[in-house]
């Protein structure tokens, strides 16, 4: 059996900037062991299995798909950067007519369009809700140590804590932030996080004019620290959306690959994610 495979830089224009993802076209489905074994060694934050949903449809004329993604150790139920990079080798390599595609997920129907340079996700919104700090007090400390926290909320649906750092730390603070990924694991077994969303308040009215920056650990699913991150955004696009009182936003993901999102959240409970890609490598998988 040959697969063709492509990885794909998303979230960005910059080669090696932006998250890493597999992208594998299938002509059939395969076994969720021979999902996981690929995935394993593809080695990447998220790999991306695209089948078709009609037999007689092709990747080029077909408009809806299916689509599944796995990190290293387990399917994950919404990934951003490894659908938008999907969508991107529809387009680009299998030259897909229509000018909207539709991957039916876990997370329901995802409509991705094309929008000049980059693409736009149609996403689920994922608001948080406010806690008590010291419900996940060992947590905070493993994720941020003795940093000024000024909030702290859960997304019960998606299984992400978001810990607000104090308005008054430097983006450097952030940037620099060391997390020991087996601590933090190891903070929290009740099954309540699966992800620690670090964000803080931007600068909107400096250049380029981001609204928050953002750093995602989630070694719960064998990912210490993924680099630019979709689906926390539909989580941390309707946080700030909340409290900053903007329905657009331009979001930085600034970890040491670091990726740039804009957003849009929507009254219909829906998010807007756009983005770029940039291919970096195209093969064949040979089993």
């Amino acid at each position: 059996m040959e697969i063709p495979v492509f990885t794909l830089d998303a979230f960005t224009n910059l080669p090696f900037k932006g998250n890493p993802a597999a992208v594998c076209p299938l002509q059939r489905e395969l076994s969720d062991d021979l999902y996981h074994k690929i995935a394993a060694e593809m080695n990447l934050s998220e790999t991306a299995f695209i089948t078709r949903m009609n037999p007689s449809d092709s990747f080029t004329t077909g408009s809806r798909f299916r689509l599944r993604w796995f990190t290293p150790t387990t399917e994950v139920n919404l990934c951003g950067h490894a659908t938008l990079a999907s969508a991107a080798v529809l387009f680009q390599y299998n030259k897909n007519v229509n000018p909207t595609l539709v991957f039916e997920t876990k997370s329901g129907d995802l409509c991705v369009t094309q929008k000049e340079e980059g693409y736009i996700m149609d996403f689920p919104l994922n608001p948080p809700t406010r806690q008590d700090p010291n419900d996940f007090r060992d947590t905070i400390k493993a994720a941020v140590g003795n940093l000024p926290v000024q909030e702290v909320y859960l997304c019960n649906n998606t299984k992400k804590l978001l810990i607000r750092l104090a308005d008054s730390c430097d983006t450097s603070v952030l940037t620099h932030l060391k997390v020991d990924s087996v601590a933090l694991l190891n903070s929290e077994r009740s099954g309540r996080v699966r992800a620690v969303l670090v964000t803080m308040k931007g600068s909107p009215d400096c250049q380029p004019g981001y609204d928050f920056y953002s750093r995602n650990f989630a070694p719960w699913v064998g990912i210490p620290e993924d680099p630019v991150t979709g689906s926390a955004h539909t989580v941390l696009g309707s946080y700030w959306s909340d409290k900053l009182g903007k329905k657009k936003l331009l979001a930085y993901q600034c970890s040491s690959r670091g990726g740039e999102l804009e957003l849009e959240v929507r009254d219909d409970g829906r998010i807007n994610i756009a983005g770029q890609t940039i291919t970096i490598l195209q093969g064949t998988i040979k089993l």
